[in-house]
């Protein structure tokens, strides 16, 4: 999987690191229980600081999505069951983006076809692999 950061983007370095692996994980370019790359590693092959991927594995750990296993490094975790936690957290997230989409005056159904192709997307890319 191939990380790429935008040094000027206004998305915080972390933001931008843990949202590519979640994205590879959601292509299946990432499986559950593979490893990634130790801190150190990752910092020197991207070119930043070993905090900002600390910080990034982190954020993804307290999302579920990794395991932090003392001497073993981080772990993509097996999916979770979808509970009422997961979905309340998804719900705040979503909540600005869904609002902000109102605001520059997206129509429901254009939010909902910008959603559905965004699935497909994903999904498209999974077959691609297979």
């Amino acid at each position: 999987m191939i990380i790429r950061i935008e040094p000027e983007s206004e998305v915080p370095l972390y933001l931008q690191i843990s949202n590519q692996i979640i994205e590879g994980i959601a292509r299946e370019h990432i499986q559950p229980g593979q490893s990634l790359p130790s801190v150190r590693t990752f910092a020197a092959d991207l070119g930043i600081n070993m905090h900002t991927v600390n910080k990034s594995y982190h954020h993804l750990e307290q999302k579920g999505i990794i395991r932090i296993v003392p001497k073993s490094g981080a772990i993509i975790s097996s999916p979770q069951d979808f509970n009422e936690a997961s979905l309340e957290r998804l719900k705040n997230d979503y909540r600005p983006l869904i609002a902000e989409s109102l605001v520059v005056g997206m129509s429901n159904q254009q939010i909902q076809e910008l959603v559905t192709s965004m699935i497909e997307e994903f999904k498209s890319s999974k077959e691609e692999t297979q």
